[in-house]
């Protein structure tokens, strides 16, 4: 433990910022002084003066041999990984250099449907082919859980060919799976366990939380330390471990996908973040689950809001439950997920993580106060009062609308680089999609290149647009439009 009360990186930054040397390189504001004079105000001379470049004395992200590498050697400690790297292109950058690492062109990868637009981009990149399996479908909910076991063994022993097999865990809405026994099946057969652990990061330091990717035993995990560790925004780190995997071919391919000019700012917040969460993690994060299930059991008091807990739990896609994720199911309401949002952040002042048609998600972090949860849950309270009709109600609480999961035509490389053509987007069923529709947060495409558009999920989307909800990912922004591969017609 005392190893890990050591920031080499950020005070190898600090000292060299303190000897105030005489600048001729980039970056050109030259501690600010080159910069908008409101701007460098608000940011203050102390962040301004470690905002740098990667010089000698700093070491260098692509070839670490310095500072660097020795704050990556403390995060693998604190991680229980074989290696760390740190990414700066955030957690999608990480994914990416995952999948690059284990796939080539043609080459198969087992996936959930249910992934983060990265994924996707990174199977294009690579020319790999997805092997889907379909996530578990919450139809009280209206949202996607993780994957089985017995679905991950029934695609690897059809797909034994495969390079990896990559798991969310946990999801967005905080649900594991039983990810030790999907790394057991899919070793079996000296295939890789790739992990989005974008959502995960604290799991590591307490063992009150779903198994953590590298405790599980997988070979590589994407985690997003600024998500709900304490670093800055876009600061990630990549773990690795077991034989499996080349640690000299992950630094080639993070390489190949990272800024040459690399943030110190950044770098060094993940350095501190990870003293802070390895000596004071376990500790913080008791009293944020604290908060979290306080919070539940309240919620759960008010009229017509719901927010499962441990009660949902199964031996199959719901293994486990990430408690600090509060998904508040307001379903019973006459008022969808997303005017919620909009009504919470203009009569409380509230910012909430994410809305859908049925929900909203909270989270509670390291960061979280008592007196955010009471503000939290009076508002609840008070939403409930103004649009919640008990004699409406339901005795049981009905099933949602799930859009159905498309068929893919053709891989998403052979889709994303084919001859297109535009045509209306409510017009295009039966046709294959050329691009991402997706509604982000959380960013889980609705449509992929090379899958067929079918009715269900356009109506899925209009339904989605008529709500207000972030639809986003084609070129036409106005969504009026949507890019498909043409069709090749007979010449007569």
């Amino acid at each position: 433990m005392r190893r890990q009360q050591q920031t080499p990186l950020f005070h190898g930054v600090l000292n060299h910022a303190k000897s105030l040397p005489v600048q001729f390189h980039i970056p050109g504001h030259k501690h600010g002084t080159g910069m908008d004079p409101e701007f460098k105000q608000f940011m203050g001379d102390n962040a301004l003066s470690i905002d740098l470049i990667n010089i000698s004395p700093l070491d260098d992200l692509h070839h670490p041999h310095g500072i660097i590498k020795e704050a990556q050697e403390l995060a693998a400690e604190a991680f229980h990984a074989d290696h760390t790297f740190f990414s700066v292109q955030g957690t999608s950058g990480a994914i990416m250099t995952m999948i690059m690492t284990v796939c080539s062109p043609g080459d198969k990868i087992i996936v959930p449907r249910n992934v983060h637009k990265s994924i996707m981009s990174a199977i294009i990149f690579s020319g790999a082919t997805p092997i889907f399996i379909h996530p578990e479908l919450d139809v009280t909910l209206g949202i996607s859980h993780g994957i089985t076991v017995s679905s991950v063994k029934k695609a690897i022993e059809a797909n034994p060919d495969a390079k990896g097999v990559l798991v969310i865990n946990p999801t967005y809405f905080g649900v594991a799976a039983n990810l030790e026994e999907i790394v057991r099946s899919a070793h079996e057969y000296d295939i890789p366990v790739l992990v989005d652990e974008a959502h995960g990061v604290h799991i590591h330091f307490s063992d009150k939380l779903p198994l953590s990717a590298m405790q599980a035993g997988a070979d590589m995990s994407a985690t997003s330390v600024h998500k709900l560790g304490g670093s800055l925004t876009q600061s990630s780190v990549l773990n690795i471990r077991g034989d499996y995997i080349s640690s000299s071919r992950v630094q080639s391919i993070i390489s190949m996908l990272t800024t040459t000019s690399t943030s110190y700012i950044l770098l060094s917040s993940l350095d501190t973040a990870r003293r802070h969460l390895a000596i004071r993690g376990e500790a913080l994060l008791d009293e944020a689950i604290k908060l979290a299930e306080a919070a539940r059991e309240e919620i759960n008091r008010i009229p017509g809001i719901y927010c499962p807990g441990k009660e949902m739990l199964d031996d199959h896609a719901i293994y486990d439950l990430d408690p600090t994720k509060l998904i508040i199911s307001i379903k019973d309401l006459s008022i969808n997920g997303y005017e919620v949002e909009n009504w919470l952040r203009d009569k409380a002042n509230i910012e909430v993580e994410l809305s859908d048609l049925y929900n909203i998600l909270c989270i509670v972090t390291i960061g979280e106060t008592k007196e955010n949860i009471t503000v939290l849950t009076d508002a609840l309270k008070e939403l409930s009062v103004q649009y919640f009709d008990a004699s409406n109600r339901n005795s049981e609480r009905s099933d949602v609308e799930i859009p159905n999961i498309p068929i893919l035509s053709l891989s998403p490389r052979e889709a994303f680089y084919a001859d297109t053509e535009l045509v209306k987007l409510d017009e295009s069923a039966g046709r294959i999609s050329a691009e991402f529709i997706m509604i982000y947060p959380p960013g889980i495409p609705i449509f992929i290149p090379g899958e067929i558009i079918e009715h269900d999920n356009l109506h899925y989307i209009s339904e989605n647009i008529k709500a207000g909800l972030p639809v986003q990912g084609p070129e036409d922004a106005t969504l009026t439009y949507i890019r498909v591969i043409s069709e090749r017609k007979a010449i007569l």
